[in-house]
């Protein structure tokens, strides 16, 4: 059986490499995070963007290092005028904001790739259940499936225990 895909956004690269949080939900987002790499990763197809590398490099050098290297054997899905206008669409229908164009890119980026899930854990604007419709409306009418948006947790399998 094929393998299915999956594109990874920039805050499931940023848990898993973050040093450890104080804070509870931080840290329980760290752990499962680390889990699903370790464990569920393998599983899938898995793909990043030009834009996660883009946001994975920036801020302090020493974390970059360690988002970039995590990233350095991840295939990149090409970005195109197609997604970029997909995007566009998102953005210009107000559901994802116009400050958040590089959220609304990455849901493009799998969409027109036609990845099987999006995983990530920025619930604002990508995995968020309000927003979660007109996106999928959108992306048929332009001849697209949106992509199963989770997180790690969601997807950790048939057989996950707590």
């Amino acid at each position: 059986m094929k393998k299915q895909s999956i594109y990874i956004e920039t805050s499931v690269i940023s848990y898993l490499t973050a040093n450890p949080s104080r804070d509870i939900i931080v840290t329980s987002h760290q752990q499962v995070t680390a889990e699903w790499w370790s464990e569920r990763k393998s599983q899938f197809r898995v793909f990043v963007s030009q834009f996660v590398l883009e946001e994975a490099g920036g801020g302090d050098k020493l974390a970059a290092k360690r988002r970039l290297n995590i990233l350095q054997d991840i295939p990149l899905l090409e970005f195109t005028e197609t997604t970029l206008e997909l995007a566009k669409q998102f953005v210009q229908s107000h559901v994802v904001p116009a400050k958040a164009l590089v959220d609304a890119l990455h849901i493009s980026v799998a969409t027109v790739h036609g990845m099987n899930y999006l995983l990530t854990w920025n619930c604002k604007h990508i995995a968020n259940a309000e927003i979660r419709q007109a996106l999928t409306e959108i992306s048929k009418q332009s001849g697209y499936n949106l992509p199963i948006i989770c997180t790690p947790e969601e997807l950790m399998g048939k057989n996950y225990e707590t």
